[in-house]
C-alpha cells in the first residue's frame, strides 16, 4: 500500500496534474515538460520526481476520465436493436474524443500504464459483444472487426484536429458515411486482410529506447 504523500508533495502533485491536463489539451501529449512544470510552478526536477516518465504523467492526467469508454459500451449494451447498438457505440466514441483531446490523442497511442490498459481491455471486451450481436443480427458486416475501430479514430482524430476551429460538427458527416459503408448490405469484398492487435499496439508503441524527457 503506497504511503500518503505529505501535504507539500500531495500540492506539487496535484498542481503538476492540473498543468498537465491544460498543457496537453493546449498543446498534445507530446507537449514540452518543461512547460507543464513552470506552469506548475515547480522546477523540472521535481516533476521527474514524481512522474519518472512521459507516460506515468500522461495517466495521471486522463485517469480520471479513462473509463468513459466502458461506460459508453455498457449503455450500448443496454439498447435491444443490434445496429442501433453498435452505431451509438461508435458515435458517442467518436463524440467524446471530439470534446476531449486528451482522449482523442489517446486513442492513437499506447496505454501509458497498465491500468489504463486494463480498462480498455475491458472496454473492448464489451465492444466485442456489440460488434458479434450486430454481426449475428445480419445487420453489421461480417469480415469488420474490433481492430479495425483503429481506423475510425485514428481519422477521426485527425479531422476534428482540422476542422473543430471552423465547423465543429463536421465529423459527424464523415462517420454517417462511415456507418453506411459498415451495413451489410453495403458490403463488399475487402481488399486486404485486418491488421493483428499486436501489430497494431506496436504501431500505437513509442520507440522503447528512445528518451521522452522533453
Amino acid at each position: 500500500m503506497d504511503k500518503p504523500l505529505r501535504s507539500d508533495a500531495q500540492r506539487n502533485r496535484d498542481a503538476l496534474v492540473t498543468a498537465a491536463r491544460a498543457v496537453f489539451e493546449e498543446r498534445g501529449l507530446d507537449a514540452p515538460l518543461k512547460e507543464i512544470a513552470a506552469r506548475a510552478g515547480v522546477a523540472i526536477g521535481t516533476l521527474y520526481n514524481r512522474f519518472p516518465t512521459r507516460d506515468d504523467l500522461i495517466a495521471a492526467a486522463v485517469e480520471d476520465r479513462i473509463e468513459a469508454g466502458s461506460r459508453i459500451a455498457e449503455a450500448a449494451l443496454a439498447i435491444n436493436d443490434p445496429w442501433d447498438s453498435f452505431a451509438y457505440l461508435v458515435e458517442q466514441v467518436c463524440a467524446l474524443q471530439a470534446d476531449d483531446r486528451l482522449l482523442g490523442e489517446l486513442a492513437v497511442r499506447a496505454a501509458p500504464s497498465r491500468a489504463i490498459a486494463k480498462a480498455q481491455e475491458h472496454g473492448h471486451n464489451l465492444m466485442r459483444r456489440i460488434i458479434t450481436r450486430a454481426q449475428e443480427a445480419g445487420a453489421l458486416r461480417a469480415d469488420w472487426v474490433l481492430e479495425d475501430i483503429a481506423f475510425i479514430t485514428w481519422s477521426h482524430t485527425r479531422i476534428v484536429e482540422a476542422t473543430t476551429h471552423i465547423a465543429p460538427g463536421a465529423w459527424r458527416r464523415n462517420l454517417a458515411l462511415i456507418l453506411d459503408g459498415l451495413r451489410a448490405e453495403a458490403a463488399h469484398p475487402l481488399p486486404v486482410p485486418p491488421i493483428p492487435e499486436d501489430q497494431l499496439m506496436r504501431a500505437l508503441g513509442h520507440d522503447p529506447t528512445g528518451d521522452d524527457r522533453s
